[in-house]
């Protein structure tokens, strides 16, 4: 183990003569914020899912560390409106874990008794975030956390993770689509279009021109001047693999 929470190597998913995913190595370490980017199509949902064991990979090989408690938010989850279920239920169906506390670090403490068919976007959000939360997770895994969401909910949202893992030096694994918020607030930034279009900390990769390939030469730009207000400046270690690439700033 080479002191990744969970890592990835050279991972492949194929279906029938698509490669989907593409000899990727992604890991995250214990205390990192570790974020997927890319455009629709990606494969980002997929490698998720072939770290967490939910879809076998055709190749490569997937390591966690023994014993390892993950927490996953996926990016859809279909409740069924007219199901009388409570945010308490809910959360509780996660097995076992403390669904008090895990509402109240999700910040939605207040809604235990409400029903789940009354939430709004941002509200669900969290409670699949406190229901995330009930393993006490030391990987935590979110797709697409703040869809649905306002831009200071997102934020906020956003802030909220960084704070969970300040608190319990949790990994964390998310896909997103949210370039700036997300990369203000994330150590490493993982740029995937079936396979790794460049990684490296945020504003390495924002200088890419992979990165600039796939998401436009100003969000690059945009996103040096947005990092340098919101974060102090790290030294570089990114490592780039130049591919093909395709336009698109859609979420997948």
């Amino acid at each position: 183990m080479t002191g990744y929470a969970i890592e990835g190597r050279g991972l492949v998913k194929r279906f029938g003569d698509r490669v989907v995913v593409d000899h990727v190595d992604i890991g995250a370490k214990p205390g990192e914020i570790v974020t997927l980017i890319g455009p629709n199509g990606a494969g980002k949902t997929l490698l998720l899912k072939m770290l967490l064991g939910l879809v076998p990979p055709d190749r490569g090989t997937v390591v966690r560390s023994p014993g390892l408690r993950v927490g996953y938010m996926p990016q859809k989850l279909a409740i069924d409106p007219n199901l009388p279920i409570s945010v308490a239920r809910f959360v509780g169906l996660a097995g076992k874990g403390n669904v008090v506390a895990s509402l109240e670090t999700a910040g939605v403490a207040d809604m235990a008794r409400a029903p789940m068919a009354g939430l709004s976007g941002g509200e669900l959000q969290r409670v699949l975030l406190a229901r995330a939360l009930m393993r006490d997770p030391q990987l935590l895994v979110l797709d697409e956390p703040a869809q649905g969401v306002d831009v200071t909910g997102q934020d906020a949202l956003y802030a909220l993770v960084g704070k969970l893992r300040d608190k319990t030096n949790c990994a964390v694994l998310l896909v997103s689509h949210d370039l700036h918020l997300v990369m203000a607030r994330s150590d490493r930034v993982v740029c995937l279009n079936t396979h790794v279009c460049c990684t490296g900390q945020p504003e390495t990769v924002g200088r890419d021109p992979a990165f600039a390939a796939l998401f436009g030469a100003r969000a690059g730009e945009s996103l040096a001047l947005y990092r340098h207000h919101h974060d102090h400046v790290h030294d570089t270690h990114g490592h780039v693999h130049h591919g093909h690439s395709h336009d698109g700033h859609h979420h997948g």
